[in-house]
């Protein structure tokens, strides 16, 4: 089996899109299924630049299991990590569209999600060391067993090649802001990237101005920090030298991808050897693309694809 290029770990489901844009939820009359979670879409969004990727998670023992095992290997994830839990429902996430900018997002993972039932005895430790990106969230700390099994993942890691903690705050997932803090507080050493927005930023280090924030987590000992910015673009910050990309203009449709999209662009361009400025003005534009467009996972572009916006 080829070593993975992408290995993400954590959140899967399936997302119940609207086909109504601007409509309330109880006035929607159709929806459309799409594969979501968001280290799913990141693997996805890799394998459209031909990266070899494969997804560590948990489905439900039923038919939207069996069809999220059918979109990974329909978009070229490997979903050999990928197995059911009995007893619990594959989760569903629907969402309101109400461009440009507000998305509510409704989470059903209950009596739990399955995908918070990933254990460390599970986890094939060799696939993880050996991934030349390991890519973990934020969510996947907010319980037990996910929480035990992401921190011993990272430890036997080991900060090898590229360890990306993805800060992925979801308050519904928490008891308080303090308490994820606490967890991400553990995690982050074992990380050499993280990523996240502002208020997921405020999570983690307790200060929402960019550079200070850049500032905390260099001085934990990441690498690579990215701190998206919403309508001010994203702050890259790598060994000192800082870097700023302004967002791309589109006409936004459903702006839940963008992100995702983001992070596989930025697994993509760390891959490929391509300086700060270069990674984030290319995750912007992939970014841009899928905000254009109404699907996540579906909407992931090609390389050409953002090259073409980012020559326009």
């Amino acid at each position: 089996m080829p070593v993975d290029e992408v290995l993400t770990m954590g959140r899967i489901g399936v997302d119940l899109y609207p086909q109504q844009i601007g409509v309330p939820l109880p006035d929607v009359r159709t929806f459309e299924k799409f594969l979501g979670g968001s280290p799913a879409n990141v693997a996805v969004a890799a394998a459209r630049y031909g990266r070899r990727s494969a997804v560590i998670s948990r489905t439900g023992a039923d038919p939207f299991g069996e069809y999220l095992h059918r979109a990974l290997r329909t978009f070229g994830v490997d979903d050999r990590f990928v197995s059911p839990v009995e007893g619990l429902p594959t989760p569903v996430t629907f969402c309101e569209i109400f461009p440009p900018d507000d998305f509510p997002l409704y989470f059903y993972r209950y009596p739990k999600a399955p995908d918070l039932e990933i254990r460390e005895s599970e986890l094939d430790l060799g696939a993880i060391r050996d991934a030349a990106v390991f890519w973990v969230t934020g969510t996947g700390l907010c319980q037990e067993p996910s929480r035990s099994a992401t921190l011993a993942a990272l430890r036997a890691r080991g900060r090898r090649g590229i360890t990306v903690l993805d800060l992925d705050y979801r308050p519904m997932f928490w008891a308080s802001r303090e308490e994820a803090r606490q967890w991400y507080q553990q995690a982050l050493p074992h990380a050499t990237v993280a990523v996240g927005n502002l208020d997921e930023c405020h999570t983690a280090v307790g200060t929402r101005e960019p550079l200070a924030i850049a500032k905390a987590l260099r001085d934990i000992g990441l690498d690579l920090v990215i701190v998206k910015m919403g309508p001010d673009g994203v702050l890259g910050v790598r060994d000192d030298h800082v870097e700023r990309a302004g967002p791309v203009a589109v006409q936004v449709v459903n702006g839940l991808g963008a992100g995702d999209a983001f992070g596989g662009a930025l697994c993509h361009g760390l891959l490929s050897g391509w300086d700060l400025a270069a990674i984030l003005r290319f995750g912007n534009a992939a970014g841009a693309l899928v905000a254009s467009r109404l699907a996540c996972a579906d909407a992931m572009p090609t390389e050409d694809e953002v090259k073409a916006v980012l020559s326009a």
